[in-house]
């Protein structure tokens, strides 16, 4: 019977009250010895930052129910509908100067990405789904222009960004499949906001399925037919770009800003290994990484478009995609 709760598309528990567990600690201990609270067994912040069964928490029935309403105004009624078009007041083509200095100098200098979403969202207010799981990367719906939009972005201030362990990798990419298929389901527009410097190589990722896990982030892309708009802030390196829904992945507009670095692994990196045997390698490094730490390269071969997000929205209204004809596809699981 617990596991109808895992059935539906989100669950709210509300803390020191809410409770799920497929037995309870009594029988816990009595079969492997273990003393375990009902609370730290199943309570809410247990399935919202340990299991990532729950996606929200609140502190009491009252919070409980406001955040339902919330959430539910951004959502359409039903599969059918076009999503939930509000009038917020806030100017569509607004400009906000902390954009200009948000991100460090420092590429590998830490920085919230949802300072981000805050600044580019209609009246910087965003609903955070599984904020306590998997926090390198984040999944929220907001509005922009009015309209319901499904925001998917690293966070660079966990982790750089990065799936570093295959613990991280498996939650971040069940969070997110899970999240794009919902958004799939219910024509609800796909934001992008990308930085993540790639995966951390090793015989523990790979033993672990950090190919399948990972994969299955790209299927849910792929699968997907709604509006997807990718943007590129800073890093955008190897395959854990296109994980994030690159041109590969049929991203239906790509913008990247000035700070943005679209490339097959680091520049430093790179530099390192073409120049290795170069006498001037110092010199040949720093000229490489000027011509290459930038989104212009990725612009010249067709990989950046030249729209903002807002454009892009408006010109994907209405998008229409047709596919073979099969009873359904297989999600690497």
């Amino acid at each position: 019977a617990v596991s109808s709760p895992a059935l539906t598309d989100f669950i709210y528990m509300v803390r020191n009250t809410s409770k799920m567990f497929i037995t309870g600690p009594a029988v816990v201990q009595a079969v492997t010895g273990e003393d375990v609270t009902q609370e730290q067994l199943g309570g809410a912040m247990t399935h919202n930052g340990t299991s990532g069964v729950a996606h929200f928490a609140a502190e009491n029935y009252i919070v409980f129910l406001r955040r339902i309403r919330y959430l539910l105004s951004f959502l359409p009624a039903n599969n059918l509908e076009a999503v939930p078009v509000v009038d917020t007041g806030d100017a569509p083509q607004r400009i906000d100067a902390r954009l200009n200095t948000l991100l460090p100098d420092n590429s590998n200098q830490a920085y919230d990405m949802k300072t981000v979403i805050t600044s580019i969202v209609d009246n910087g207010e965003f609903y955070e789904s599984q904020q306590y799981w998997a926090a390198n990367i984040i999944t929220c719906f907001a509005r922009m222009d009015g309209q319901t939009v499904g925001i998917i972005a690293n966070q660079p201030k966990i982790m750089a960004g990065c799936l570093i362990s295959i613990w991280q990798c498996m939650k971040a990419s069940q969070k997110t499949a899970r999240f794009i298929r919902f958004c799939d389901a219910f024509n609800i527009p796909l934001l992008n906001l990308v930085d993540v410097p790639g995966f951390l190589p090793g015989c523990n990722q790979e033993y672990g399925g950090i190919i399948r896990h990972g994969a299955k982030m790209l299927y849910a892309y792929s699968e997907a037919t709604v509006p997807k708009i990718t943007v590129i802030t800073r890093k955008a390196y190897g395959g854990s770009y296109i994980a994030m829904c690159s041109q590969d992945l049929r991203a239906d507009q790509v913008i990247a800003w000035p700070t943005a670095e679209v490339a097959v692994m680091g520049p430093t990196g790179a530099a390192n290994i073409i120049f290795k045997n170069d006498p001037d390698v110092k010199a040949k490094t720093e000229e490489y990484i000027d011509n290459f730490a930038t989104p212009y390269q990725a612009a010249m071969r067709g990989m950046v478009d030249l729209v903002t997000v807002i454009n892009a929205l408006q010109m994907l209204q209405g998008k229409r995609e047709t596919r073979p004809a099969k009873r359904h596809g297989n999600i690497p699981l």
